[in-house]
């Protein structure tokens, strides 16, 4: 029933920031996995609210704009954390999820 719950304030959530995604609403998303990205991959791998919060980021990319801006708030985070970009990289795959693009240092968020 909260896993109900949580999906339900998540979708409802999403559903407000779908217009304008900015960055504060991507890194409040990946909150959910920071002990993932903190410890690195493949141990401990990601669990299941990180990885509804990674789906949650491929519904807000539901246009060609808003994957630019989730892409150019991930490369700002990569860079911000470099020492952990290589599990945010992971995290799509980990969790079976596309975003739509790469998540790379070298990613051209503009194509």
């Amino acid at each position: 029933m909260m896993v109900i719950l949580v999906i339900l304030v998540i979708s409802y959530t999403l559903q407000k920031v779908r217009a304008d995604v900015d960055c504060p609403t991507v890194t409040q998303l990946l909150n959910t996995c920071s002990v993932f990205i903190s410890n690195g991959s493949p141990d401990p791998l990601p669990g299941s609210p990180c990885c509804d919060a990674v789906m949650g980021l491929s519904n807000l990319g539901d246009n060609i704009e808003n994957r630019r801006s989730i892409c150019r708030c991930l490369m700002g985070l990569i860079a911000a954390y470099s020492p952990d970009s290589t599990s945010i990289a992971t995290l799509p795959g980990f969790c079976g999820v596309s975003l739509g693009f790469v998540i790379d240092p070298n990613t051209d968020c503009n194509m």
